[in-house]
């Protein structure tokens, strides 16, 4: 088939990757030559959306792309700017005559291409958006009526359904790209300036060892050892916060440094293969679809970027309280549980997701503070830090969103420690200062008798702090608080 056009550019924005993506894979088939493109955007790297861990995973991966392409005879344009401007004033001088990018359900982003293709459409370059950020698109997984789903259950359901009815396998777009891509050399002729990666450290962001490293290859490394070692075994080994028993992929699909069409065929062909162990795989897939879930209640429903999805929930009276905002924040509440998560996630970029729940539920119920307060925290501190997921999780965990849990599941730090770091091997790694109590006191060291705590080197007050609230007070307040708003009858639930 002869190309339809002579020169397009794939933007690149959170599918930083050669491998399964769509909209290479398409620019590739329909074009002679392609220029690969990606835009940084000064303000949104020095605002508070963004935070260390991200940056820096997406400069890795810029870096290694770039690489990449190099190695292929290709090359990276980077442009730094107003996107509109930057993309028409490289399409001008490349004479370039198409533009393709894989769209994102963040409402924000949609606005902004939007004006991009509106932009570039008005100097005659044709615009092409694909879907590649998630499996289906937010319209195609649907109730018979045509609504969105708002509970997962039936949404995995018929996303399983369109599966078996659409399967769709990663796309060979590396493949396609070959001998395509517009080397140094042409962007050099036509007067495109080189642009190095820059240093998370110019836009106000401290570089460590400890954040995620981010990069293609990463991606599917640890993707092909997660279902190769720990996937058969994921059901039961995901809530265990000691154990490395997740994929750890959550930064690498927030970037696209690893494709959902790559993750998904990757587990259903090793499942195949270990039938008796399918259940981890299952499960594992079934988080997949979460995060197609909320992709699609964002897009959907785009104000739950900023307001719950429960319209009642806007009346919930939270409480303003920045002593307990710092206490949670700094990882100082008391509650071993809690504050090993939040140290977990200020020093690595990263928290469990078990911990995440918990964590949470600690904010909005036992301290009755906003979600949204917690929510801007996690943005700005994790390397997976997405919209949609992000948003979903908190608004889960505040019952205030859709599918949430109910308003009168109130998570008790002390049994979901004891439940899920039995030994106390998690807090230990977090909370050096009570690594010598023993495993039973080590989950509430404030009904350690002093003897022992004396033992331990543990002053309460001092070495690790008193309780910032004590929990069955603060349940019964989160109750009495969400009760008038969210529900007629607040019965007890043992989580």
């Amino acid at each position: 088939m002869a190309a339809r056009f002579r020169r397009s550019i794939v933007w690149f924005r959170r599918d930083l990757r050669l491998d399964d993506n769509v909209a290479l894979e398409r620019a590739a088939r329909e074009s002679r030559e392609v220029v690969c493109a990606f835009v940084l955007d000064p303000v949104l790297l020095r605002s508070d959306r963004v935070g260390p861990p991200i940056v820096a995973f997406f400069f890795d991966a810029l870096a290694e792309l770039r690489a990449a392409l190099r190695e292929r005879g290709g090359e990276l344009v980077l442009l730094q700017g107003e996107f509109g401007e930057e993309l028409g004033e490289l399409a001008k001088r490349l004479e370039a005559d198409a533009l393709y990018y894989n769209r994102d359900a963040d409402p924000a982003a949609s606005a902004r291409d939007a004006r991009v293709a509106e932009r570039l459409e008005a100097r005659g370059v044709r615009v092409h958006s694909s879907l590649d950020l998630t499996y289906f698109g937010p319209d195609e997984v649907r109730q018979a009526s045509g609504a969105p789903y708002v509970v997962f259950s039936p949404y995995k359901r018929r996303w399983l359904e369109r599966h078996h009815e659409e399967p769709r396998p990663p796309v060979d777009s590396a493949g396609s790209l070959a001998r395509k891509a517009l080397g140094r050399d042409a962007l050099e002729a036509a007067g495109v300036a080189e642009l190095e990666v820059p240093s998370p450290e110019i836009f106000g962001h401290a570089r460590s060892a400890d954040f995620p490293t981010g990069g293609e290859a990463r991606g599917r490394a640890l993707l092909a050892t997660f279902v190769a070692e720990r996937a058969a075994d994921y059901a039961d080994a995901r809530n265990l916060p000691a154990r490395s028993g997740t994929s750890h992929l959550s930064p690498h699909l927030r970037a696209g440094t690893v494709g959902i069409r790559r993750c998904v065929w990757s587990a259903l062909e090793a499942r195949d293969n270990a039938r008796r162990k399918a259940l981890g795989f299952d499960t594992w897939i079934s988080e997949l679809i979460w995060r197609e879930f909320y992709q699609q209640i964002l897009a959907n429903f785009p104000h739950v970027a900023t307001d719950p999805f429960v319209e009642a929930a806007r009346r919930l009276p939270w409480r303003d309280d920045e002593r307990a905002w710092i206490a949670w924040r700094d990882g100082r509440t008391g509650y071993p549980i809690v504050d090993a998560g939040m140290r977990q996630l200020e020093r690595t970029g990263w928290m469990h997701n078990r911990v995440r729940m918990i964590v949470a539920s600690f904010l909005t119920k036992d301290l009755l503070l906003d979600y949204r307060l917690g929510e801007r925290h996690f943005e700005q501190r994790l390397a997976d830090a997405d919209l949609a997921a992000n948003n979903g999780g908190w608004q889960w965990s505040a019952s205030t969103g859709t599918d949430a849990a109910p308003y009168f599941r109130v998570f008790n730090p002390v049994l979901q420690s004891r439940k899920f770091d039995p030994d106390g091997a998690y807090l230990r790694t977090w909370l050096p200062e009570l690594s010598k109590l023993d495993d039973a006191g080590i989950h509430a060291p404030w009904m350690v008798s002093p003897l022992e705590l004396e033992a331990a080197g543990v002053r309460l007050g001092r070495d690790y702090p008193d309780p910032v609230v004590d929990h069955l007070a603060a349940r019964d307040r989160a109750l009495a608080a969400f009760a008038p708003v969210l529900g007629k009858t607040a019965r007890a639930v043992k989580s």
